[in-house]
């Protein structure tokens, strides 16, 4: 069913099953890409489901068989129509350059993932791919480079020498090859692609919200520590989910149901 009380969208369709958002790119007559305006309406579906008590997981796909997202409308770019899309503060789909969300994010690759599509992907937090995805930085093929984080996200999700292959020969590679080298968590024939996204989505929810979300926050920002710094600002209390979670109910409520061998109750606070 749709989101209760969010607005109706132009390029982009949201509904809401439990805590789960099932966000899905609506643009397939141009394989998804994004211009401007898409992008920025992204960027508040973002901002909305962040500010969601009962959002707890997201799952990003694209509408149609051929693409989950081309990747930047150079057609609209081409023609003057369209503006810099990093002249949003959250980048690319108003995902890849959004640090903030600590509410994880399951992208559902149907199809071409490509240039700003695949880096939509890489600034996922778990990728399940259809047997029909393919994944590539083309942008070097027509003079661009992958300026929504992918020449940095992909060296540091897989290994330098085949990123490195993929950015600099713009060759994508299909979903198999991607699970090989890590990308992907998992590959589904194409029918059975939203309902594994789907099942991904509820092992998600049966953990803590509160303790998923400060997991997401403390392994994203430790990346950028020593291991000792990353451990210790646990302790300082550096990482503002797993506060949160100390405080809660659910951190309450997770020992008792274990010692009581029931399922826990989870409220999200």
């Amino acid at each position: 069913m749709p989101v209760p009380g969010q607005p109706t969208h132009e390029f982009v369709t949201v509904e809401q099953r439990d805590h789960i958002w099932f966000v899905t790119l609506n643009r397939p007559e141009v394989m998804n890409s994004l211009h401007y305006d898409a992008s920025g309406e992204l960027a508040r579906v973002w901002d909305d489901f962040a500010a969601d008590d009962s959002a707890w997981v997201a799952v990003l796909t694209g509408a149609g068989d051929r693409a989950f997202c081309a990747g930047n409308d150079l057609k609209a770019t081409a023609a003057g129509t369209n503006r810099h899309i990093s002249e949003f503060d959250r980048g690319f789909g108003g995902l890849t350059d959004r640090y903030d969300l600590f509410k994880p994010v399951i992208a559902a690759v149907n199809g071409w993932a490509m240039g700003g599509g695949f880096e939509l992907a890489l600034a996922s937090d778990i990728v399940i791919a259809s047997d029909r995805a393919k994944f590539g930085l083309p942008e070097v093929r027509v003079g661009l480079y992958a300026s929504a984080g992918g020449i940095h996200r992909l060296p540091r999700q897989i290994p330098q020498k085949i990123a490195m292959g993929m950015m600099l020969t713009g060759k994508p590679i299909d979903a198999q090859e991607a699970y090989r080298v890590g990308l992907v968590n998992e590959v589904v024939p194409h029918e059975d692609l939203m309902a594994a996204a789907e099942r991904w989505a509820r092992e998600v929810l049966v953990g803590a919200p509160l303790a998923v979300r400060g997991t997401k926050e403390g392994a994203l920002r430790g990346l950028d520590r020593t291991l000792q710094d990353a451990f210790r600002g646990e302790k300082r209390g550096d990482y503002a989910w797993l506060r949160r979670h100390e405080l809660s109910a659910d951190r309450v409520e997770g020992p008792r149901a274990f010692s009581e061998k029931r399922e826990p109750k989870w409220v999200g606070r």
